[in-house]
């Protein structure tokens, strides 16, 4: 059993980490607050330039474009999108796993392409190839830093150096609900979309018409279709980090409070045990001094009767 100097030391260590926790909570808190308002913000236009480029390509027939077939290099981007820190709960390890986790992804056909430190660090632990690092810019995600991610991905689709784009991300629902996404960028599909197969008015049939042609126009929209996604996927990842975060150190913070009250428990147990001890050992003392008393009171009588005799 642990003694109470002991029991006290994991006290004062578990208040010290709860301090920490609590801190932690309340920037990440803040730090919520604006991710959410920022990711709910710019949402609508996400999803609104995802369904037009799936509405459009469902409804533009058959067009030869090498952003809409795959590649000839059976190499495959991954976009992946994790957190600089940690103390979030399984929130890197959720996007980790969408990679060594899909038996479709062979590890010696991905590249990787970075956008956090504890995703680079594990997948490269690994043994992923690492293509480039963009760590830096999931603190403060800007638009102008997707479309350099953006850039670089097409170069490469376009150069034969991959023949398919893939991003893996942590969607935001709301506070509490963060779910691993992974999304094929590119060859893009008309397919997909679910709005072209339940519409059923008679426009929605017709062919699209692209002015001048449709290769200059999907030239120009799906560059910023898929610089779109990347800067949805970073906006929602910084507000799903913090979530996270905010939900690790409230958990952390609960099972602190119950590991307390478990050691105030033991630490009074043993106070009470120390100070039962002490008192049985007073009461055993003050009992055998008694006796002692008596006996020399019996003795010294003994005597005095025979001195008497």
């Amino acid at each position: 059993m642990a003694s109470m100097r002991s029991i006290k030391r994991r006290k004062e260590s578990v208040q010290s980490t709860q301090q920490i926790t609590k801190a932690m909570k309340l920037v990440s808190t803040v730090k919520l607050q604006r991710a959410k308002t920022r990711a709910e913000q710019s949402k609508a236009y996400f999803e609104c330039m995802y369904e037009t480029v799936k509405s459009m390509l469902a409804k533009a027939g058959t067009i030869n474009h090498p952003y809409l077939k795959a590649g000839e290099s059976s190499k495959k981007a991954v976009i992946v999108i994790t957190s600089n820190r940690g103390l979030a709960g399984g929130y890197n390890s959720n996007v980790i796993k969408l990679i060594t986790k899909n038996e479709d992804l062979k590890k010696e056909d991905l590249k990787i392409y970075a956008i956090g430190k504890k995703g680079k660090d594990a997948l490269e632990r690994a043994g992923y190839e690492i293509a480039a690092d963009y760590s830096d810019m999931i603190d403060e995600p800007v638009y102008i830093d997707a479309m350099n991610i953006a850039d670089t991905v097409l170069k490469a689709f376009s150069d034969g150096e991959v023949g398919e784009i893939y991003l893996a991300y942590t969607a935001f629902k709301n506070t509490v609900v963060h779910i691993p996404q992974f999304l094929k960028l590119l060859p893009v599909s008309g397919q997909e979309t679910e709005a072209a197969e339940t519409k059923t008015d008679a426009d929605d049939k017709l062919l699209m018409n692209f002015e001048p042609e449709e290769t200059e126009a999907l030239d120009l929209i799906i560059p910023k279709y898929i610089t779109s996604l990347i800067f949805g996927g970073m906006v929602d990842a910084v507000a799903s980090e913090n979530g996270a975060r905010m939900q690790a150190m409230d958990s952390a913070n609960k099972n602190g409070e119950e590991l307390l009250s478990d050691l105030s428990l033991q630490y009074n147990r043993q106070r009470q045990a120390k100070i039962t001890q002490e008192i049985t050992e007073v009461a055993a003392g003050a009992k055998a001094r008694k006796q002692q008393l008596e006996r020399k009171a019996k003795q010294e009588e003994r005597r005095r009767e025979s001195a008497c005799n």
